[in-house]
C-alpha cells in the first residue's frame, strides 16, 4: 500500500469521525455549530493575521479536545455500563481537559482582545 493510499483511507476515517461527533455529540455540535461565527468575530475583531489565527485555531483546540474526550467516553462506555472508580476517573479527566481548553482559549481570546 502506498502513502498516498493510506493518506486517503487515514482522511475517510478522520472524517467519519467528525461526522459521527457531529451527530451524536452535543458539545461537539455546538462548537461545530459556533465554528462560523467564531472565525467571523475573529477575523472582525483580530489586528494582525497572527491575532486572527491565534483566535480561530484556539477555538479549533476546544474541538480537537472534545473530540478526544469523546473518544474515551466510548472506549468506557463500550468496555460496560457498571460503576467503576476507573471509569469515572477517565471521564473526569476527559472532561478536565476539555475545560482546561476552554480556559486556554478564553486565556487567548481575552489577550488579544484587552491588547
Amino acid at each position: 500500500m502506498n502513502y498516498l493510499t493510506r493518506l486517503i483511507g487515514a482522511t475517510r476515517y478522520s472524517w467519519a469521525g467528525i461526522k459521527a461527533a457531529a451527530r451524536s455529540e452535543p458539545a461537539f455540535q455546538t462548537e461545530l455549530l459556533l465554528l462560523p461565527i467564531v472565525i467571523v468575530i475573529a477575523i472582525y475583531l483580530g489586528e494582525t493575521t497572527l491575532e486572527q489565527a491565534l483566535l480561530i485555531v484556539s477555538w479549533l483546540f476546544i474541538m480537537v479536545v472534545e473530540l478526544l474526550n469523546s473518544a474515551i467516553e466510548a472506549v468506557v462506555d463500550r468496555i460496560g455500563s457498571e460503576q467503576h472508580e476507573l471509569s469515572g476517573q477517565a471521564k473526569d479527566l476527559g472532561s478536565a481537559a476539555v475545560l482546561t481548553a476552554l480556559i486556554i482559549t478564553g486565556i487567548i481570546w481575552l489577550v488579544i482582545l484587552l491588547n
